[in-house]
């Protein structure tokens, strides 16, 4: 359910407010200040327990403050279930001189106050490292937040380029930070597989080699462990039924061509290379999705679905075969035959299914679709009662350049996402109908990391632009000035966490030339250009 977007100034900016990112739905300012020092103590029920936890743990490194529990502790947590209208997520936050309140109807509310409170504090509260000589203080403030929004997310592309799960630790933490809920992580793609199976172990053996390795089901599970203390869901996705060159590296009989020997693909784009439709592949899809279950909690699992093309079983002797049996007409139509049988197997499981969707009518009604080549796909699948996630690659795509400045690093071909492009995002845009508007879940942003060698490249490319779905997200108001003016003081936040604020410089991986007779330049963007990996031509 989502609140209609509309413009309203920012008074707590213009009166010198806490510049919040992002915006609280009410925000009151109060005269006075509230300090905490070594003698602060928390009081927390049980309920309120892992916010009290997370607060000592984020403050702890830069304050050495222990916040111990206290009967009478002026930090106060509280979860009370009659406070309806704050909804999941919702909080109230009081600031007095005296005493601090933190109120919320369930737990994952608490977790959101907790990151206000962190910026509300001065920027050196989010160091790593011990800070002297600062007084932590708070400024007096009534607050009552609630999202516009329940899915806030962000997918990072793992499978192309890996990065360690210390990388993903700290990019969840910065998620948290400006209350973004969703981490979906891209495990699995023609170049490269990250995601272990114990009976296909060679999917990471052989489909992890390329670009780093692959994740152990010990460290994903800590990982999602981590993300949900701070009020985040991890996502996964496995590819299918195209997108698979690294599996069918792996596991050729997975293929239309059994004895065809493939290595994992080592180049960007499209890859004509996808699963067969023969029972064992089914069975393979069932073993892998049964792992990815177990592993991620999460009600949702992306299975992909996009970018597939049906050449090899329009050469295939078995695929015209099942296309017969199951009575459709021809091999055209057994991708949604497929998609369907995956979706069901997922529901069986209590889960719903994702995939990307490229016109709004190519999944079954029982995904939620992700629109991504246009906005206008999402009022489609809509219109059809579907569930969607507002995903359009010229607002979401963090791997187009920010801006034209001649140093800006190469990135996505098309032009730049801009922070204003992101920010002018309406996932459910006010001329929906209200039943249709309702089926918008959110709206997250992606970032493809073909063009994206290092970590620090990872996060100079999310922020500030994170920051600008962060505030669409969750905010109903829209005040680009005032979003402006906030940000140029949440800079000091991000500069505090070791955000870059200027381009990576990696010139020998930054070379991308562009095959200009590529579909990609005739048919609009694609989640992957068509060019060789870096390492090529870095000779590494």
């Amino acid at each position: 359910m989502t609140a209609p977007a509309h413009p309203a100034a920012d008074p707590a900016t213009r009166r010198g407010g806490p510049p919040l990112i992002p915006r609280p739905s009410q925000l009151t300012t109060l005269p006075g200040r509230f300090t905490l020092d070594a003698h602060t103590a928390i009081r927390a029920e049980a309920a309120a327990t892992p916010a009290a936890d997370l607060l000592r743990t984020l403050l702890a490194p830069a304050t050495g403050l222990p916040l111990p529990p206290a009967a009478d502790g002026s930090v106060v947590l509280v979860v009370d279930p009659a406070l309806t209208g704050l909804g999941r997520e919702g909080y109230g936050l009081t600031v007095g001189a005296d005493a601090v309140l933190l109120r919320a109807a369930h737990p994952d509310g608490l977790l959101n106050a907790v990151q206000t409170i962190r910026q509300l504090l001065p920027p050196e509260a989010l160091s790593a490292e011990p800070v002297r000589g600062t007084e932590w203080t708070l400024p007096c403030v009534q607050i009552t937040d609630v999202p516009r929004f329940a899915w806030r997310g962000v997918m990072l592309d793992v499978a192309r380029r890996f990065r360690p799960v210390s990388f993903l630790r700290r990019f969840v933490d910065l998620l948290a930070l400006h209350k973004l809920n969703v981490l979906h992580l891209h495990l699995t793609d023609d170049q490269g597989w990250r995601m272990p199976v114990a009976a296909y172990p060679r999917l990471t053996t052989v489909g992890g080699e390329p670009h780093g390795g692959a994740y152990t089901r010990g460290e994903l599970e800590d990982l999602v462990a981590y993300a949900a203390a701070r009020g985040i869901t991890v996502v996964p996705e496995i590819e299918m039924p195209g997108h698979v060159r690294a599996a069918l590296a792996a596991y050729p009989e997975l293929g239309n061509d059994p004895s065809r020997r493939l290595e994992v693909w080592n180049r960007w784009g499209v890859c004509d290379t996808i699963l067969g439709v023969h029972d064992e592949v089914l069975d393979f899809c069932r073993a892998v999705l049964d792992e990815v279950a177990d592993v991620f909690p999460s009600p949702y699992v992306h299975v992909g679905g996009e970018e597939c093309p049906i050449v090899e079983w329009e050469r295939s002797d078995d695929a015209r075969r099942r296309a017969a049996r199951e009575g459709l007409n021809g091999p055209g139509e057994l991708h949604r035959w497929f998609m369907d049988r995956i979706g069901g197997f997922l529901a069986e499981r209590g889960r719903t299914p994702l995939g990307w969707t490229e016109s709004g009518r190519d999944l079954p009604l029982a995904f939620t679709a992700l629109p991504w080549r246009d906005a206008a796909h999402g009022l489609v699948a809509a219109g059809r009662g579907q569930d969607i996630i507002m995903a359009p690659h010229r607002s979401t795509y963090l791997d187009y350049p920010q801006s034209g400045r001649p140093e800006e690093p190469p990135g996505q071909p098309g032009g730049p996402v801009t922070l204003r492009d992101v920010y002018d995002l309406d996932p459910a845009p006010a001329g929906w109908e209200a039943a249709t508007a309702a089926r918008v879940l959110g709206t997250q942003a992606q970032l493809w990391s073909e063009y994206v060698p290092t970590a620090a490249h990872a996060e100079y490319l999310a922020f500030p632009r994170l920051c600008a779905l962060a505030e669409t997200a969750w905010s109903a108001h829209r005040d680009w000035p005032g979003f402006q003016r906030r940000l140029a003081h949440h800079r000091t936040r991000l500069d505090t966490l070791g955000v870059p604020d200027r381009p990576p410089h990696h010139p020998h991986d930054q070379q991308n030339p562009r095959d200009p007779h590529h579909p990609h330049d005739q048919h609009g963007p694609h989640h992957s250009p068509h060019i060789p990996p870096p390492g090529e031509e870095s000779g590494r």
